[in-house]
């Protein structure tokens, strides 16, 4: 299960394939944005690059919130930038072709599940954004007590699934992502769609800037 792959054996389907939320089905970029005294990307951006850096480091899960409000504070933001977009929860969006394409994977006959760095109300609320009722399976970092890159965090998703890494494919929305589920086992595609810089040595199947293009083999 541990086991990195970083190719595939042409002709292969996965049984599951695994999402990663706040990136690669959900605009979250906007939401942190708006969420700042400015409303702009320039903090925003900044902001939620912390963030990344905070969760993606963590390991055990801690309470998300607080790496939310930490972040914030790292890059000169007030705590009240934190209060809003936990308040905003709600306004962020699924970039424009998610419903479509998980409609797609699902009629394809795939198993559709997530894994997020993420409290399980906030977690959950997100994964509704996404279209909730598709998914068979989606694991919070609260529910399984680490936050991924941890190898535990996908394995979570992959004992709630019932299978074998290497019959999952994931989609990464995040750089960490890419080396965490592969390190994981699993093969990857990732939706870079803010052009994001490489993280360690990992190597998806494929990189594309939208999440149909990522997952075109597939679909």
């Amino acid at each position: 299960m541990d086991t990195p792959m970083t190719s595939a054996t042409p002709g292969w389907r996965p049984k599951a394939i695994v999402f990663d939320l706040l990136t690669a089905l959900l605009d979250s970029w906007t939401l942190w944005d708006a969420s700042t005294p400015s409303g702009s990307a320039t903090e925003g951006r900044l902001w939620r690059l912390r963030y990344l850096e905070l969760t993606f480091g963590a390991g055990a899960y801690v309470p998300y919130e607080g790496l939310v409000s930490n972040a914030a504070r790292d890059v000169g933001l007030p705590e009240a930038a934190a209060t809003t977009l936990v308040r905003d929860w709600e306004n962020m969006a699924a970039w424009p072709e998610t419903a479509d394409v998980l409609q797609r994977l699902k009629q394809s006959g795939y198993r559709l599940g997530v894994v997020t760095n993420c409290s399980t109300q906030l977690g959950n609320a997100a994964a509704r954004k996404a279209s909730s009722e598709i998914f068979d399976v989606v694991v919070t970092a609260e529910e399984s007590g680490f936050y991924k890159p941890v190898k535990q965090a996908y394995h979570a998703i992959l004992t709630a699934l019932e299978l074998d890494a290497r019959d999952v494919l994931f989609v990464a929305g995040s750089a960490g992502d890419v080396e965490g589920a592969t390190n994981a086992g699993m093969k990857v595609v990732w939706h870079n769609r803010v052009g994001l810089a490489k993280k360690g040595d990992a190597v998806p199947l494929r990189e594309a800037r939208t999440l149909d293009d990522a997952l075109r083999d597939f679909l």
